[in-house]
């Protein structure tokens, strides 16, 4: 498919656990196209984070492929994966990730210096502008509140312009209208920059916004998201 940027082929993942190994992920054939906004849903436990972990190449499938444009993560060292996802992706978490003793600025500003940019500090200006936080730019993460620490968390992920945007529950800490603002940020990043946004979520506003839903369930995709894949 010439179009497709994200590609999964029968991605297993197992965990060991206290009991035994724990398989988290039970075999996921899945194709996700350039530009596509796709929703990851389903109850607790049922591995939509563990999959997007898979996709972003922060875990490591213990069986199957998974393909991110075009390039086997499986087949790269640490190193390497490190420098794809630099290069190709941003990565929002429900609790932020921020560095405490960075500023909004410089947290935004560390990605694009560790990708050699030569404008890394205008860069990360103009993005802390574009998530309304000009005024707060120099304030250290405990000085913001949940709603703009997850601004600076989008601004850091939307930087370097990545191809690929993988969100995991970036409104579950927050109040609903904190929530709704980060929701119109994160659609409104992906319009401007053109990237391809994958997010778990279990806000069902949040999931209706997206081109597709994949429901997942005990580590499987649910039937209707096996037939959406068949059609």
């Amino acid at each position: 498919m010439p179009d497709e940027i994200l590609a999964l082929t029968d991605a297993r993942l197992t965990l060991a656990g206290n009991a035994g190994p724990v398989e988290i992920l039970k075999g996921i054939t899945l194709s996700i196209t350039r530009g596509e906004t796709v929703g990851l849903v389903g109850p607790s436990g049922s591995g939509k984070s563990s999959l997007l972990m898979l996709m972003g190449g922060l875990e490591r499938a213990t069986g199957g492929k998974v393909l991110a444009l075009g390039q086997d993560l499986a087949a790269m060292n640490e190193d390497a994966l490190a420098r794809f996802r630099r290069g190709n992706m941003g990565v929002v978490f429900q609790s932020f990730h921020l560095i405490p003793t960075m500023t909004a600025l410089e947290n935004v500003a560390l990605p694009l210096e560790l990708a050699g940019a030569a404008d890394a500090f205008d860069r990360a200006r103009a993005e802390l502008v574009s998530v309304g936080l000009a005024p707060r730019m120099h304030h250290y993460p405990a000085q913001l509140s949940g709603g703009e620490q997850q601004r600076v968390a989008l601004a850091r992920a939307a930087a370097p312009r990545p191809a690929i945007l993988l969100a995991d529950e970036p409104t579950g800490n927050l109040d609903g209208v904190n929530g709704q603002a980060i929701m119109d940020l994160l659609f409104g990043l992906r319009d401007r920059h053109g990237a391809t946004l994958v997010l778990v979520t279990h806000a069902p506003e949040l999931a209706a916004r997206c081109d597709r839903v994949i429901h997942l369930a005990d580590g499987l995709l649910a039937p209707e998201a096996v037939a959406k894949a068949a059609e």
